[in-house]
């Protein structure tokens, strides 16, 4: 009886109330969090997109290295932040779901390697602002998950982004000159690696006294 309970109550059980109450809870959370940056983006746009020079990452400049701190805040127009608001709501939900805390290590350590990776990489002539790093950090810990986490819905969910976003993939190739491919190979690469440092742990399993011991024997 006590371990059906258990099971009810682990979040990460496909199909149990705590399941669909995780999922419910980070969906909302995303939800709120995406207005933020088109909030973001409106003062941008009153400030001649001033925030985007001074917070954007410029690659092998010493000042352009706070940008791996705002960058994913900023975006190079209202439509930049409309395309990473789907995906970045849908993928973080799943990741949020997974627990507070491992969201924001995962996040923290995504958005860090991705932006360190574009100041590396990148072209000096360019200053690099969006949250598409993060977005292909996502892609990457969903990915992994169906594999380090051994249970059936990580691998569905990791199908499906698969199938509906596999496309973005190309991305993490050298392409469009105006679009960071540095950042979002660093990104995707950080994500495979967040999955499996920020895992989950198992517990592991009690064994149980036989009941009918009294102790130890005697010889």
């Amino acid at each position: 009886m006590s371990s059906d309970i258990e099971r009810q109550a682990d979040p990460t059980r496909f199909g149990t109330e705590a399941f669909y109450a995780s999922i419910g809870r980070a969906f909302v959370a995303m939800c709120a969090f995406v207005p933020v940056l088109f909030l973001v983006e409106f003062f941008d746009g009153l400030s001649g997109h001033r925030l985007d020079q001074e917070g954007g990452i410029r690659p092998h400049h010493i000042d352009g290295l706070d940008g791996i701190v705002f960058a994913p805040f900023l975006h190079a127009s209202f439509d930049h932040v409309l395309s990473n608001s789907i995906p970045l709501i849908l993928l973080g939900t799943f990741v949020l779901a997974d627990g507070g805390a491992r969201f924001w290590l995962t996040t923290a350590f995504i958005a860090i390697v991705a932006g360190v990776g574009v100041w590396f990489l990148g072209d000096a002539n360019t200053v690099v602002v969006g949250a598409s790093g993060v977005i292909f950090g996502y892609l990457g810990v969903i990915l992994m998950r169906g594999v380090v986490g051994r249970r059936l819905w990580y691998i569905g969910v990791g199908l499906l982004v698969g199938l509906l976003y596999g496309w973005q993939l190309f991305g993490v190739l050298p392409g469009d000159p105006d679009v960071s491919w540095q950042g979002h190979l660093c990104g995707f690469l950080a994500g495979l690696v967040a999955a499996i440092l920020f895992r989950r742990r198992r517990p592991r399993p009690v064994e149980h006294a036989d009941p009918l011991s009294l102790g130890p024997e005697l010889s």
